[in-house]
């Protein structure tokens, strides 16, 4: 039987702690350089909503759209499976939502400019500054109890090998997710929306799981050593021995994400785009830090909080 060389993790954890590092930099560069792209979900704004046919130029009705009305204009396109209906939705950066005549002028001249494309008014909705606000500060509770809720459950289900330093360091991993998704919309100019909440609290599941259950396997391995074997290696056997199953785990879920993202790019199906390819990085982001980050990590801070160089098996 076929038998994966042994990988020492632990004694490779300045060049996974480097490699992150340097991610979490060229994050905070594009944040600065180019900014944080938010969709009028969460800053309030004006959608309107247009029927076409045939190949549109997005860009040439962005600039339309942004004559008519003085604003900034960003847009989104989709297409119905079942109906065939192609539609453009024009994203309006302003608070002050359109008064019906400038509505009227915009429609007009859009049908009037795209009649070989047979453009059709569909809905305009505003959204009110006050609600978008809300909705991100729901979704930022929703992800920081996220974080509190599984810092305690890991520390009472991992109390035998040291709770809360398995909650603190599974959290801290987390995070590290958390972050390389933010850096693809940010990096790709993805508009920060309810995609990106959906993809970050997914990927805080599925990453949280392979990080259990490695710190299973050092609970399990533990107990079958006791002060045999000290914390250093206990993580690196324990991770070696989870490693096949978390890549197969992995794998599967990413080809499944992959053939979703493939079907998005020929379909054009931007909606869907912007939530399966951070999906795929959320994903990969889960692997690494589950594998490299998170066990190593609580082995550092096992080896430095006096609690020795073996795990103590507790009675």
């Amino acid at each position: 039987m076929f038998q994966m060389k042994q990988i020492d993790f632990y004694g490779h954890r300045k060049i996974y702690y480097t490699i992150s590092a340097c991610l979490i930099a060229l994050l905070v560069i594009c944040v600065a350089v180019f900014g944080v792209k938010v969709d009028i979900q969460f800053t309030g704004g004006l959608i309107a909503t247009y029927s076409y046919e045939g190949d549109l130029d997005f860009a040439a009705v962005e600039q339309t759209a942004s004559e008519v009305t003085g604003y900034g204009v960003t847009s989104d396109s989709s297409e119905s499976l079942s109906s065939g209906e192609k539609q453009i939705a024009l994203n309006f950066s302003t608070k002050d939502g359109l008064s019906v005549e400038m509505e009227d002028a915009l429609t007009s001249t859009l049908e009037e400019t795209y009649a070989d494309n047979n453009l059709q008014y569909v809905s305009i909705d505003s959204v009110a500054a006050n609600m978008g606000t809300d909705f991100l500060v729901k979704c930022l509770v929703a992800v920081f109890a996220a974080f509190i809720l599984m810092i305690v459950y890991i520390a009472i289900r991992f109390r035998r090998i040291g709770g809360w330093s398995a909650g603190v360091t599974g959290v801290i991993a987390l995070l590290h997710d958390a972050l390389m998704v933010f850096a693809v919309f940010v990096i790709f100019r993805l508009p920060v929306d309810d995609n990106f909440m959906a993809v970050v609290l997914f990927i805080l599941g599925y990453s949280i799981n392979d990080t259990i259950v490695i710190f299973d396997r050092i609970r399990e391995n533990e107990r079958l050593y006791g002060r045999s074997k000290d914390v250093v290696e206990l993580v690196n056997l324990s991770i070696n021995q989870t490693l096949r199953r978390t890549m197969n785990t992995t794998l599967s879920t990413l080809i499944a994400m992959g053939c979703v993202c493939v079907f998005a790019v020929v379909f054009g199906v931007s909606s869907i785009i912007s939530f399966a390819f951070p999906m795929v990085v959320g994903l990969i982001s889960g692997f690494y830090s589950s594998v490299c980050l998170s066990g190593t990590i609580w082995a550092w801070w096992r080896s430095r909080d006096g609690k020795g160089r073996k795990v103590r098996a507790k009675k």
